[in-house]
Formats: structure tokens, C-alpha cells, sequence
């Protein structure tokens, strides 16, 4: 397996020892989530390489952005990747299960946005990997204890970003309201103009509100990206 790490504009990435690869969803989450100014503390649930909290590193002043990883090799391999950034002393990981942290830190912490490309492929197929199930699949994650960790840990200015599968959204969203959280954006993502919505983009707060909801459609054809979907990730990647 190569060993070459993966290279952003303003940092790199490290992911030999890690389950989940470098992907379109954690970037385009990363890169699509409303950062506002009086952001002053960020979580990354299930930061597997770290991309997601060193894109929020990037992209704001918050001081303090932390990252939970339960797999071991992942964590240490995203401690690695935060050290050898610009911003190290703004990025700290735990090495813990969601809950578990949930229960540490309630009384400790409170973050104005919680952000996560979490599992999403239930359990009804298993790969040999038990590394890779982990970072894939509901159990390590369930969106229940995700939302419902998300509500103990919230400010109350605080905002939830996750991106899930299209044929997830209304169980989701319906999960998300019996925890009194609730939409305030949410994007349709498409490979192309004419394949279905694929994925979901959502942002949630704590007050009912409109909805702002649009479609984002990443290519033309193969290779051939669309200028809203350069204009997001021209930040970070290097040929965009």
C-alpha cells in the first residue's frame, strides 16, 4: 500500500494505517458547512485521517478544534497529520467512543459546531476488514447517539453538519426532531446532472426554522467538474 500522502493546499495527509481513505464526502462536508465568525470551538466526530478538522483549521480562527477517533490506528495517524499541519496548536484528537466522551465532557465542553461524516452503511454486510466495518458501518455510530450526543455537547448557538445517504434523510431528520434539532440547510449532492441525489448535506440547529434547501451536482462528465462544485473545494485541492 502506498505510503505517499495525500496533498491538499495547505496541509497533507497521512493514511497508510487508516480504514477510510481520503474521500469525496468528508471534503465536500468540510468544505460546505456555513463557518460563521463567532465560531469558537469545533468537534469532528469520527475524524478517521483528520481531513475534515484541519479543513475547519483552515478555514477558521476557532482556538479550540478537537477529534474523536475509537480506531486506534486512525487516531494516531491523524495526531500525526494535525502535529505536521500549521495548526497544531489549535488540533487535539481524543482517542474514544463517542458516548463515552459524550459522558466526560458534557459538563466540560460545549462546541458551536459538531461536524461528522459518520458511518452510514448498516450492518447487514461485513467485509473481511474489521477496521474498515468500523469506519463504515452504523454500529460504532449510530446516528441516535449521534444526535443525541450532539445535544449535550451543543452551545447554544451550536449547529450539527453531517452528510448521510439520500435514502437516509427522512429517518434522520425525523431522529433528529425527537432530539428538538433541527434543519436550517440542507444540499442535495449529485454526480451528475442527470444521476439521482446521491447524498445529503445537512445542517441542524436548536431552533425551528425555514429551510434552505439547493442542489450541488459535482461533474459534467467524467473528470469535468462543475464551476459550483470547483469554486467549493478550490481551497483545498491542489489541481482544482
Amino acid at each position: 500500500m502506498s505510503s505517499k500522502p495525500f496533498k491538499f493546499k495547505q496541509f497533507e495527509i497521512h493514511q497508510d494505517r487508516c480504514a477510510m481513505k481520503i474521500g469525496t464526502d468528508g471534503v465536500l462536508l468540510g468544505a460546505w458547512v456555513d463557518l460563521l465568525e463567532d465560531t469558537d470551538s469545533i468537534l469532528d466526530v469520527g475524524t478517521g485521517t483528520g481531513v475534515i478538522a484541519l479543513m475547519m483549521a483552515q478555514r477558521s480562527s476557532a482556538q479550540l478544534i478537537d477529534a474523536i477517533e475509537i480506531d486506534e490506528n486512525a487516531y494516531e495517524q491523524a495526531v500525526e497529520n494535525f502535529e505536521h499541519s500549521d495548526w497544531g496548536d489549535r488540533l487535539f484528537c481524543y482517542h474514544a467512543e463517542f458516548g463515552e466522551f459524550v459522558e466526560e465532557m458534557q459538563d466540560e465542553e460545549k462546541y458551536d459546531l459538531i461536524i461528522s461524516n459518520p458511518p452510514f452503511y448498516n450492518s447487514d454486510y461485513k467485509t473481511a476488514s474489521e477496521a474498515r466495518d468500523m469506519a463504515r458501518f452504523q454500529d460504532a455510530l449510530p446516528f441516535q447517539l449521534l444526535l443525541e450526543g450532539a445535544t449535550y455537547l451543543l452551545s447554544e448557538k451550536g449547529r450539527l453538519a453531517v452528510i448521510i445517504p439520500k435514502s437516509q434523510e427522512q429517518d434522520f431528520l425525523e431522529l433528529a426532531g425527537d432530539f428538538n434539532l433541527f434543519p436550517k440547510k440542507i444540499t442535495y449532492v449529485k454526480g451528475t446532472h442527470t444521476s439521482e441525489i446521491k447524498r445529503c448535506l445537512i445542517l441542524l440547529g436548536l431552533e425551528p426554522i425555514e429551510v434552505l434547501k439547493d442542489e450541488l451536482t459535482i461533474e459534467h462528465e467524467r473528470h469535468q467538474y462543475t464551476p459550483t462544485y470547483q469554486k467549493l473545494v478550490a481551497p483545498f485541492y491542489l489541481k482544482m
